[in-house]
């Protein structure tokens, strides 16, 4: 090998390291499809919008939820068991949504998509909400002494809407802003994949924080200062959230949507029923399955 060929050679390699340096190396993309810049994006820079988002999510969840069974009966004027029944039931119903939500963003919409739409669904929700907690013809008259008028077809028709748009909002947040965050995180940089274990300690600390603020000073305001703002406030900081995780999309990483698992299993089960009655080779190297590793 001459001198010009070993240069040449040297400055390939140089030029295949600063690639690797600049680009991340486990194939996240940005919002268009291009390969990423490492030093410009993903990391704590965005991590943060994507805290905030689940502080924001979770705060407004526990808004409704920690006091929900007083609204129905205070202000509902439902019965006890009725109120019980009905928190259980949407309680159910947005622990039931996440798969929904994680169907779609595996399928086709991708982690971002998921998380924008269903945030707005959320938001949309909250402002119902809101409404029908501010505005005297969506909510029953106030008691007079014992005699307590029921809500109307129509004012449980617009409350129900809106706490089971919440419902249905928070299907595709839950399951994706944890791992999207994680996204942020390029698992073929070692200090990167170290950061990622802190990054799931700060989320769940949001969570909590959000859970706190919500039981504590939502609830004295829901009861104290009224319904209308109890429920306001936490729709206000789910709107912030909103324009400020669109706000840094420059700044996420993007994985591709790999497909739904679920299709995958189907494909196995009908591929299994239509060979139910083939034969099994003898030999064992013309069957088509993945290889385990073995050590000896």
């Amino acid at each position: 090998m001459d001198f010009e060929e070993e240069q040449q050679l040297l400055q390939e390699d140089g030029i295949i390291q600063s690639r690797s340096e600049l680009y991340t190396g486990d194939g996240s993309v940005d919002i268009s499809g291009k390969p990423i810049l490492k030093q410009k994006t993903g990391n704590w820079k965005a991590c943060t919008f994507i805290l905030g988002t689940e502080c924001c999510e979770r705060l407004a969840y526990y808004g409704i939820a920690s006091n929900l069974v007083s609204y129905l009966t205070k202000k509902l004027h439902e019965g006890n068991v009725s109120a019980a029944r009905n928190v259980t039931n949407w309680k159910g119903t947005c622990y039931l949504t996440p798969l929904i939500g994680a169907i779609i963003a595996d399928a086709d919409w991708g982690k971002y998509w998921t998380i924008s739409v269903f945030s707005t669904i959320y938001f949309i929700g909250m402002c119902i909400l809101t409404l029908s907690a501010t505005i005297p013809a969506l909510k029953p008259v106030e008691c007079e002494g014992s005699v307590c008028p029921s809500a109307t077809t129509a004012q449980y028709a617009v409350f129900f809407f809106g706490l089971y748009l919440v419902a249905l909002g928070a299907g595709g947040i839950k399951p994706c802003v944890s791992s999207f965050g994680a996204d942020q995180f390029d698992d073929t940089d070692p200090r990167e994949r170290a950061k990622k274990g802190s990054f799931f300690n700060w989320f769940y600390f949001c969570i909590n924080v959000g859970a706190l603020i919500s039981s504590s000073f939502l609830v004295w305001i829901q009861e104290n200062a009224g319904w209308g703002l109890g429920f306001g406030i936490p729709s206000l900081f789910m709107g912030i959230a909103i324009i400020s995780f669109f706000s840094a999309t420059p700044l996420y990483r993007f994985q591709r949507p790999g497909g739904s698992p679920i299709t995958r299993i189907c494909q196995v089960l009908v591929a299994s029923i239509r060979k139910w009655n083939l034969e099994v080779p003898k030999d064992s190297s013309l069957l088509y399955e993945t290889q385990d590793n073995i050590c000896h």
